[in-house]
């Protein structure tokens, strides 16, 4: 019988061994979730395809395949939280209206059991992350702030594990965190954009966003005036992230101009 080879783990740098490291809890390479048995990506805090919650209590009894009682005890009490996650959800859909109710019964919904959105397991690291912003966005609009939070999470992480980020991509990070009310996460990505491309749209219009967020009025007024000053030249450019957040800079040049004196 060969020793099983200790490695890395990616997200606490711990000397880890088996499927989950046993420092953090994060799935390292070869973990299945243990509700839907799904592959999980390493380094993944939720399943991909159920969302499923994964953890350290596992580590001893999946990498063995003999769950022994002392990995059993954490993983009734992750399930009981779980599913009253879901009851949670649930019952707040009930008493919403008649079409939050129905856009919550849809695939891009949390799990429940009954419908699952596509497979993210068998997308490319981006195609997953820019999945789930756009579930975040959606739920943003919807007002289902439940799901905006469920999600903001893995959506952020999705990002960076990304080996690379164009400004497109440090947008769409920045906006989940915008929408989740993490600024901190939001001004960095704005400011990273706005590093290399100081009259980039997509960057200043998410540097007022976080601005507001802290309510540093003054800041996002600056920002708005950059916003506006550079909008003609920066369209001419016709760049894949305008085309694709057109709608985002419509408002962010609509509130610009509303608030500019």
């Amino acid at each position: 019988m060969t020793a099983t080879q200790a490695t890395t783990c990616p997200a606490c740098g711990a000397s880890a061994t088996g499927r989950f490291c046993s420092t953090c809890g994060y799935a390292l390479e070869g973990a299945q979730c243990s509700a839907c048995k799904g592959a999980l990506v390493a380094g993944a805090r939720f399943c991909h395809r159920c969302g499923s919650p994964t953890g350290a209590a596992v580590a001893g009894g999946v990498a063995s395949g003999r769950p022994s009682q002392s990995t059993l005890v954490p993983w009734a009490v992750a399930g009981f939280a779980f599913l009253a996650l879901i009851a949670l959800v649930l019952t707040r859909s009930a008493r919403s209206d008649a079409g939050t109710a129905q856009a919550v019964a849809t695939p891009l919904g949390p799990p429940t059991g009954m419908i699952r959105g596509p497979d993210l397991s068998t997308m490319s690291p981006r195609e997953r992350a820019d999945r789930l912003f756009n579930r975040v966005m959606s739920y943003q609009e919807r007002g289902v702030t439940d799901s905006v939070q469920f999600f903001a999470d893995m959506g952020i992480r999705a990002y960076q594990m990304l080996p690379s980020l164009d400004h497109d991509a440090r947008y769409d990070m920045g906006r989940i965190a915008e929408a989740a009310g993490s600024a901190s996460i939001a001004k960095a990505q704005a400011d990273s954009i706005l590093r290399e491309s100081p009259t980039h749209l997509l960057g200043l219009a998410l540097a007022a966003r976080a601005a507001r967020l802290t309510s540093d009025d003054a800041s996002a007024r600056t920002f708005d005036r950059r916003l506006i000053a550079a909008e003609t030249a920066e369209r001419r450019k016709s760049l894949p992230e305008y085309e694709r957040h057109a709608t985002d800079i419509d408002e962010a040049l609509r509130v610009a101009r509303r608030q500019s004196p």
